[in-house]
This record gives structure tokens, C-alpha cells and sequence, in this order.
């Protein structure tokens, strides 16, 4: 048995080896247990036939194949085998050496004896987004108390001691800013759904972020002038954009980078659940910078409450993000390299038979 050999039949998790069409080519033992199928029946199918997936995963894995990117799915709800769907986490890789060819690992996440630890993972983030929500409206009063306390006696300080009240003053106000956005996490309302022209809204964020966090990156706009009217709340997209806008700039070397977002139609994007229904999102968003990437260790994780990959950060803009796309139906995902960071937001068009007067 070569080296390469004992590596992929030690793999723990289901892998397969996928050709340029999709189709099986090769996978392990787990893989055969979990597709309910042995390699010479796979052999050659394609990989939509042994497994169902509720995310549009066949197009992403397509640019993934096109960019020789990685792909990270979080949570998707995988059926396969004749069993009932099963939560896992996808990641697919460029095989190299073989183009166009992909391996791609499904971890499965409520499988007997870790669907408990599943449940009191996702039980302690609602938890402690609860508590922090309760201690984020306790704190908030003392630190106003603090702050007036600060600033009535900066009025009779000499000026060599003023530094000291505007320190107070100035880290009140910041952690004032924080507590705010835990009480927004888990006090967002139901989005108010209405055509909206998406570049409106993305000409309003790049707008707000070149004159603020952004000043010093450089935005370009790559629209498709076609596209025609999302189905969304304003607000709460105009809050996801300045949100990835945020987080690109921050990442991005102190000197600047450049950020660019990009519009684009792809009528046959959907949203495929594990009951078999769909939803259609082809209105398709990407903010892509040249910063330095998502590390390795959070890249998994990065929608998920208190994660974070900057030092001080809440590791709640990206979670509220992910929770605002949810609750519009739509879909989120990112691919990342040193250089190349993409966010891809997939929202659903206005429905047929809906006034298409256009909102903002």
C-alpha cells in the first residue's frame, strides 16, 4: 500500500473524489458507508445522485472547480443512503496535479452519539447570546453614569490631566458601541420585504464606507446593469453590505487594498431544502478584497456568534450577517485565500405579481 494510499483509506470522514462533470471517481470506505453504496456501484454516477444537498452547493462547487478555490459549507443538510438528512460540513478542494478534478469531505455533525453535544453546542451560543443581551442592557447604565461622572470633572482639571478623563470618556463610549450590537444580534425584527433595487443599496453602503471605515480602500463597482429587483428589507441589507464592507476593510493592509463588489444573474441558483422544495435566488452579490485572508482555524466558523478573527473583535457582524440573509430567504457563503476573500450573498427576485415599484 503506497503512502498516498494509506492516506485516503485512514480518512475518518466520508471523502470522494469527484471528476470534471461531477462524477464519482474514487471514495473511501466512510463514504461507502455513508452514500449506502460500494465503489463499483458509485463508480462514474454522478455525486446529485448518491446525496441530497438543501444548499445550492452544484454552482459553487462549479466556481470553485473554475478559480481553483477551496469551498467551506457550514451546516448543510445532507440525505444519502436512505436515511433521513443529516447536518454536516462540506469542503471541497481542487485536487492538484488533476485538473478540474475535486475531493470533497462531508463531515456529518448529528451522527449517533454527537447529536447530544450538537444540541448543547447550539443550546450554550443561544444561551450566552441571551445573557449577553441581558448583561449588555444592565451595563449600559452605569457606563452612562461613569461617563457624566468623567466629563464633570474633566471641567475642573488642569489640561496635563485632561488625558485621563478622555480615556474614560472615549473607552465608555466603545464599549457603549458593543453592548448596542449584542442587544441588535438578538433584537433584529422581521425583515420588511419589498422590491428593492439592490445597486441603490449597495451605492449607499460604498457611499457611507469611502467617507468613514473605507477612506482609505479603494470600492469598484462591477454591476451588471440588467438585474432586476430583489425581494428584500432595505435596512437590513443595506446593514449586511456596510457589515462585509467592514470586515474587508479591516482586514486590509493599513495603507489600503481595493474591494470590489460585483452583480451578476444566475437564473438557475436555488435554494434546495431536504423536503424537496426550493427557493430561487438568482440575484447574486460578491464582495471580494485582496486582504490576507480568513484564518485557517475560523474559516469554518466564521458566521457563527462570538468568532472572530481580529484581536478585540465581537465576532458578531459576520452572525448577524448570516441572520439577516436567513431571514430573507437568501444564502450566504465565503471562499478565501491569502489575496482573494469572496462573500457571496444569493437573494430571491420580487415574486411575480408583486407592485414592483422600486425602494430604497
Amino acid at each position: 500500500m503506497t503512502e498516498d494510499t494509506a492516506i485516503w483509506a485512514s480518512l475518518p470522514v466520508p471523502a470522494f473524489l469527484l471528476d470534471e462533470e461531477d462524477r464519482v471517481t474514487n471514495m473511501n470506505a466512510p463514504a461507502e458507508g455513508f452514500v449506502n453504496t460500494s465503489m463499483r456501484s458509485a463508480a462514474g454516477r454522478l455525486l446529485w445522485e448518491l446525496i441530497s444537498v438543501d444548499t445550492p452547493i452544484e454552482r459553487a462547487l462549479a466556481r470553485a472547480r473554475e478559480n481553483s478555490t477551496p469551498l467551506f459549507v457550514n451546516d448543510a443538510n445532507i440525505a444519502a443512503g436512505g436515511r433521513d438528512p443529516l447536518q454536516c460540513a462540506l469542503q471541497v478542494a481542487p485536487l492538484q496535479g488533476a485538473e478540474g478534478q475535486m475531493l470533497m469531505l462531508v463531515t456529518p455533525r448529528e451522527l449517533a452519539g454527537r447529536m447530544t453535544q450538537s444540541h448543547s453546542v447550539k443550546s450554550a451560543a443561544q444561551s450566552a447570546i441571551g445573557m449577553a443581551e441581558m448583561l449588555a442592557h444592565e451595563i449600559k447604565n452605569p457606563l452612562a453614569g461613569i461617563t457624566g461622572a468623567a466629563q464633570l470633572l474633566s471641567m475642573n482639571l488642569a489640561p496635563e490631566d485632561l488625558e485621563l478623563t478622555d480615556l474614560i470618556v472615549a473607552e465608555s463610549r466603545r464599549i457603549v458601541k458593543l453592548l448596542e450590537q449584542v442587544e441588535q444580534f438578538g433584537n433584529l425584527l422581521t425583515p420588511d420585504l419589498r422590491p428593492v433595487n439592490i445597486h441603490d443599496v449597495l451605492d449607499r453602503a460604498r457611499r457611507s464606507a469611502l467617507l468613514g471605515f473605507g477612506a482609505h480602500m479603494k470600492i469598484v463597482e462591477d454591476y451588471d446593469p440588467s438585474l432586476p429587483l430583489a425581494y428584500g428589507d432595505p435596512d437590513q441589507l443595506l446593514q449586511v453590505v456596510l457589515n462585509l464592507l467592514k470586515n474587508a476593510s479591516e482586514a486590509a493592509d493599513p495603507k489600503g487594498g481595493t474591494i470590489r463588489i460585483h452583480t451578476f444573474f444566475e437564473h438557475s441558483f436555488s435554494l434546495r431544502r431536504s423536503d424537496g422544495s426550493g427557493q430561487s435566488l438568482p440575484l447574486q452579490i460578491e464582495i471580494i478584497d485582496d486582504g490576507p485572508g480568513i484564518p485557517e482555524a475560523i474559516r469554518e466558523e466564521i458566521f457563527d456568534p462570538f468568532v472572530s478573527g481580529r484581536e478585540n473583535g465581537t465576532g458578531l457582524g459576520l452572525a448577524l450577517v448570516s441572520k439577516i440573509v436567513s431571514d430573507h430567504g437568501g444564502w450566504i457563503s465565503v471562499t478565501s485565500q491569502p489575496g482573494r476573500t469572496v462573500f457571496r450573498l444569493s437573494l430571491p427576485r420580487v415574486p411575480r405579481g408583486t407592485i414592483t415599484e422600486e425602494t430604497t
